[in-house]
């Protein structure tokens, strides 16, 4: 009897588990705008990020990395980027209404010329999204 109780609540632990948003995060790189309109520098640049689940997200120690040149790096702070809502990542510039992100690097990330690719990371570890253009 005992045994068939335990089974029982670990069923339902499971189930409970399973069906309470442990599903994998939908936040996906969206678009990146490579050729930005301030000249030389193209601090208006960005990489837009969306969340395409159902459920907010915490982007807390999120990586976003251009890993055609290996570098820079933009390491998110604590974040809620809630359902159906995007940010963007600024090479230099500053947008509150799109997040308030930026690199801080003072010249150009993306290349006008030949494709680069975008990656963003959860927790520095694991891929959760890739661009190119």
């Amino acid at each position: 009897m005992k045994i068939k109780y335990l089974c029982s609540i670990l069923v339902l632990f499971l189930l409970i588990i399973f069906t309470t948003g442990c599903a994998a995060p939908n936040i996906q790189i969206t678009r990146i705008f490579y050729d930005g309109l301030v000249p030389r520098v193209e601090s208006d640049e960005y990489v837009e990020i969306t969340n395409l689940g159902d459920q907010p997200q915490d982007l807390a120690g999120w990586v976003l990395k251009d890993i055609s040149e290996g570098y820079p790096l933009f390491t998110f702070p604590p974040y809620i980027l809630a359902p159906g809502k995007s940010i963007r990542v600024y090479t230099n510039e500053y947008h509150p209404e799109w997040g308030g992100f930026s690199f801080e690097y003072g010249r150009a990330i993306w290349s006008n010329t030949e494709p680069d690719v975008a990656v963003l990371y959860e927790n520095r570890d694991k891929e959760v999204s890739r661009k190119s253009y």
